[in-house]
């Protein structure tokens, strides 16, 4: 199957961005830009060992709507790492021809063969009402990129007659306003992945097509017509006025860029699936809703997690001398089972990496302890008694006394003590095998 690349790249999140692109004003979403690095949130872990592997969380958005929230640590890690891995990756021209076979019905089957009547005239009706508002939805920037309505239609709904209902779902949840006019930017993912390219790094990915294909394509029809059908009623009531969209991208980018790790926000960007469980629904669907919920949170979250772990263990334990960045959607590390809880029951040791701490660092010493050239000083100067020998020595000057022992005693269980732990605990660090 011959595939456009750039048509493909563009329905995961636009074309490749150009120099002047890059440089565009950052939108930065619902939140203030705070003052300082410290007030940023991180999605930033350190795998310790020499040198250093950090799994960074990623949410599916144009990166210009949150890169100016990343912390510069960890875009300091992302160029500090010689390998740069993804879930997949969308560069491979096989990967995204992948992914587009996936999706198809099989046997040339079509839509309207296998979807209840009424259910297909519906789609077409909301996909007409789609066609028809693409042009008043596009931005003048995307205009003087040279993007039109038809192209843009097509670059994501082409095609979409042959195409598993159950991606038809997802391409229905992408065909918004808001997401229309962020088309043409590349996601988080897929900006990391062409700067990686770009510094000629070494890229790879953790998953192939199929791991994340076959899921979807997993469920059973009747699950299959209970969503696209869920689907379809929200996106008719929005149409309509009569309904308030429950979770939007802007969401997601308030959430990303506000600091609240909200593991359930998070897990429906990382499985790509919209959540049908409702208060509303009759009992039996309710049923329906909360099984369908149950198959995704384990083949698409859960069972990737263990996946993904085991892999990049793998890798780490196979390149013992090169530094890893594994950009990942932030789902995977929030929440119960995720791939942080898969390294640290292995054995290895993955700290939480707060904006401001220096990379390759994972010790943080008290404020008043600094080491420099390799020489620990600590501000105020304290006196600390030799204990260990009190015996007078001649051949050693003798020791200046502190001029109040009141002063000393003062400093010595609030300021000794927890330098001592701090020291020993630093330098024991330095001494651990990695």
């Amino acid at each position: 199957m011959q595939l456009n690349l750039t048509l493909i790249c563009f329905v995961f999140g636009g074309f490749l961005p150009d120099a002047a692109a890059r440089r565009e004003q950052m939108d930065t979403g619902q939140c203030d830009l705070p003052r300082s690095q410290g007030e940023l949130n991180s999605f930033l872990w350190t795998i310790r060992r020499d040198p250093p592997a950090y799994l960074f969380g990623t949410i599916h958005v144009p990166y210009t709507r949150v890169w100016d929230f990343i912390p510069d640590n960890s875009k300091a890690a992302f160029h500090a790492s010689s390998s740069v891995y993804f879930e997949l990756d969308l560069t491979d021209p096989y990967t995204i021809s992948g992914l587009a076979s996936c999706q198809m019905l099989p046997h040339g089957e079509n839509l309207q063969d296998v979807l209840p009547r009424e259910l297909y005239r519906r789609l077409k009706r909301h996909l007409d009402y789609i066609k028809l508002m693409l042009p008043h939805w596009m931005t003048p920037d995307q205009r003087g990129k040279g993007l039109y309505a038809d192209y843009l239609f097509n670059a994501i709904a082409g095609n979409w007659e042959r195409k598993r209902p159950v991606w038809v779902m997802l391409m229905v949840n992408s065909l918004t306003e808001t997401d229309i006019r962020s088309r043409g930017v590349p996601v988080l993912d897929l900006y990391l992945a062409q700067e990686a390219e770009r510094m000629k790094k070494t890229t790879g990915a953790v998953e192939r097509v199929e791991e994340q294909c076959h899921p979807l394509n997993g469920l059973n029809f009747s699950q299959v017509l209970f969503a696209l059908n869920q689907t379809l009623l929200q996106h008719e009531s929005l149409r309509a006025g009569s309904l308030q969209a429950p979770y939007t991208t802007e969401d997601l980018i308030k959430h990303y860029n506000c600091g609240d790790l909200n593991a359930v926000i998070f897990n429906h960007d990382t499985s790509q699936v919209p959540n049908f469980i409702n208060t509303t629904l009759p009992p039996h669907e309710q049923v329906t809703a909360q099984e369908i919920d149950s198959y995704f949170r384990q083949e698409l979250i859960y069972k990737r997690n263990e996946r993904m772990g085991k892999r990049v263990m793998a890798l780490l334990r196979e390149n013992t001398d090169k530094s890893f960045f594994f950009a990942f959607g932030a789902g995977h590390f929030l929440g119960n089972n995720t791939v942080i809880d898969v390294l640290r029951q292995a054995g290895f040791e993955v700290e939480h990496t707060p904006p401001g701490q220096p990379i390759g660092n994972t010790t943080t010493l008290p404020s008043y302890i600094r080491i420099t050239n390799g020489y620990i000083t600590v501000k105020p100067p304290i006196w600390i008694s030799n204990r260990l020998d009190q015996r007078p020595r001649s051949d050693r000057p003798s020791q200046p006394q502190p001029t109040s022992s009141a002063s000393a005693s003062l400093l010595w269980p609030s300021v000794t003590s927890p330098l001592c732990m701090a020291i020993a605990s630093f330098l024991l660090n330095l001494l651990q095998p990695s």
